[in-house]
């Protein structure tokens, strides 16, 4: 084997990694938030968390990928560590898919359709329809698919190049050599943990052992162990991501390898008294891809059925060995998701979601509760206010800062339209809370001096605080639901409530003429109607966006000046609010 079999050994072995890579990456984008969404349902029934794991895995295509997502998810308090258990065994079967692939390079045979299973032969045509998608179609879709198509060529190539690198070696003495010292199985479970931790991928282990077998100078004997170890090897990702999480997030990639290695130790030890005892031939023979495929998917099924029965005391154990700490219950609130996500950029999105739609809640809630204290100011309700305003300040400190680094991410087009709207949206929910805090200051200096306002005054602030409730409440509705329909009915009402505080000030301005209404009571009813018209100004703002943003566009501007005039739906609706409050 000479210096350019090395080079291109590794060669095959980059392109391959990069494949895996850029395949993986636009599968995750093809799932979306498909994959959210199915990690939520997960249960404690065993088999269909175990489904869960598999359909995950064979989604994303690496098993070290959804360790790492669960690690997030559940540093994040979106999951409970138990429920990870049996995700984690579906997601040991389910990454096996890929060794099915790749034992594609050991069929032979001359017909036809067996070699177009090869991948030299059939690799160029999924390259050559990947480009095709990817360069000239227009919809998202395709273009995923095309890339995921060429991602797939490169990664088969990948292989071709190491299984021609290692073909010099077939006759090679010093290789049968090594090969022979690699018969101790222990040995054999070192080299497959070592190689696959460095590379961090157990795909690219077993692409490589694969690529070996077909030099004939591997038998079952010593392939089996290698194996082994490559699946105990794969753990390191996991644990590496878990550096710098709490000690719950940390129970994940322990349990994992917990349950690979004594997996390994049940298989190797199961294997081995086979062998010695009945010696089947077939153990001694030459090992192939698709037998390295077989072994792959016997041990981590074997694995599961085995450890499966065991499931709540390595639960338990794994709890013993990384114990809960306090300040995991300290700092149980996050404001943001982990950035452990960010490496699943669909499924930080998901999250993102949700976070921004409690910032919608809180506002929702700060606001109704302000209205109640003019008039009825009540110090416990005071102190909630000023509590859930500070959350909104670490809400929009956190996220906007989580969703500037995830905008850095390859994401879809359509979770970046998200990114835009929630980027834009958690702005304007904190600057609700601080209206809210604005009015609620005025509900104390009215209580402080016992100032009371006119009937007059105190029907028009009921007109207006009723139409600012069913704003902030068509608002909320429409971004919880991305109701584009419902959306649209936000504008009209913020129009007519600009005109209720326009009447309102002018009656305010007479009633100071006649002698009606002091200065003092003037300065807070007029802080107040400022405030009104920026509260339902925000609400515009995050119902436009969301419609600007829905038809990939964001002009917001020209969007409200459009539907201002000559807009008969939008004048339909203002006339119904406008009959619905008047003074």
């Amino acid at each position: 084997m000479d210096i350019f079999s090395i080079i291109k050994l590794i060669c095959g072995l980059t392109f391959f990694l990069f494949g895996m890579k850029v395949m993986s990456g636009d599968l995750e984008k093809l799932a979306g938030g498909k994959l959210e969404s199915v990690l939520k349902k997960v249960t404690e029934k065993p088999v269909i968390s175990i489904l869960m794991g598999m359909v995950i895995t064979v989604a994303v295509q690496s098993s070290s990928a959804v360790a790492v997502m669960l690690v997030g998810l559940v540093n994040s308090g979106i999951m409970q560590f138990s429920q990870t258990t049996f995700v984690l065994f579906g997601a040991n079967i389910g990454t096996t898919l890929t060794s099915w692939i790749l034992a594609l390079s050991g069929l032979q045979g001359d017909a036809v359709w067996i070699k177009m299973l090869k991948p030299e032969n059939f690799s160029p045509i999924f390259a050559f329809v990947g480009v095709l998608f990817a360069m000239f179609s227009k919809k998202e879709k395709r273009k995923s698919v095309g890339t995921v198509l060429v991602g797939f060529s490169v990664l088969m190539y990948g292989m071709v190049f190491m299984t021609q690198a290692v073909s010099p070696i077939a006759q090679n003495e010093n290789f049968t050599n090594i090969m022979v010292k690699f018969s101790n199985p222990f040995l054999g479970l070192l080299l497959g943990m070592v190689v696959t931790a460095v590379l961090q991928s157990s795909a690219a282990s077993i692409g490589i052992l694969q690529a070996l077998t077909l030099t004939g100078g591997i038998s079952f004997s010593i392939a089996a162990p290698i194996v082994m170890g490559q699946n105990i090897g794969t753990c390191i990702t996991g644990l590496l991501s878990a550096i710098g999480t709490e000690p719950k997030a940390k129970r994940v990639p322990a349990i994992h390898t917990l349950i690979k290695v004594l997996g390994a130790g049940v298989c190797l030890a199961l294997f081995e008294a086979i062998r010695l005892i009945f010696r089947p031939a077939i153990f001694e023979a030459a090992a192939t891809p698709w037998g390295v495929a077989v072994i792959h998917s016997l041990y981590n099924i074997v694995t599961t059925l085995v450890l499966m029965p065991f499931a709540k005391p390595l639960t338990k154990l794994t709890e013993k060995l990384v114990p809960e700490q306090e300040t995991d219950k300290k700092n149980a609130r996050t404001y943001a998701p982990d950035e452990l996500l960010l490496q699943s950029p669909s499924v930080a999105v998901r999250e993102c979601e949700g976070y921004t739609k409690k910032m919608c809640e809180t506002a929702k809630q700060m606001l109704i509760t302000s209205f109640s204290q003019i008039g009825y100011y009540d110090k416990q309700t005071a102190k909630w206010i000023d509590r859930q305003e500070e959350k909104l300040d670490a809400y929009e400190d956190a996220l906007g800062t989580y969703l500037i680094k995830l905008s850095s991410y390859a994401v879809s087009e359509s979770d970046s339209r998200k990114i835009t709207r929630m980027l834009h949206a958690i702005g304007d929910f904190e600057r609700l809370g601080d209206h809210a805090l604005n009015i609620l200051d005025s509900a104390k200096e009215l209580s402080e001096k016992a100032l009371v306002f006119s009937d007059d005054a105190q029907e028009a602030l009921t007109v207006i605080t009723d139409a600012l409730i069913e704003i902030i409440t068509l608002t909320a509705n429409c971004y919880h639901k991305n109701d584009k329909q419902t959306a649209t009915r936000v504008e009209p009402l913020e129009q007519v409530i600009d005109n209720l505080t326009d009447r309102a000030r002018a009656d305010h301005i007479d009633r100071l003429k006649q002698g009606d209404c002091s200065i003092e009571q003037g300065f807070v009813f007029t802080d107040m109607l400022t405030n009104f018209e920026r509260i339902s100004d925000h609400c515009s703002n995050v119902a436009a966006t969301l419609i600007e943003v829905g038809h990939n566009e964001f002009d917001t501007h020209r969007y409200l000046n459009e539907i201002k005039h000559g807009d008969a739906g939008f004048d339909a609706i203002f006339n119904e609010y406008q009959e619905k409050y008047a003074i």
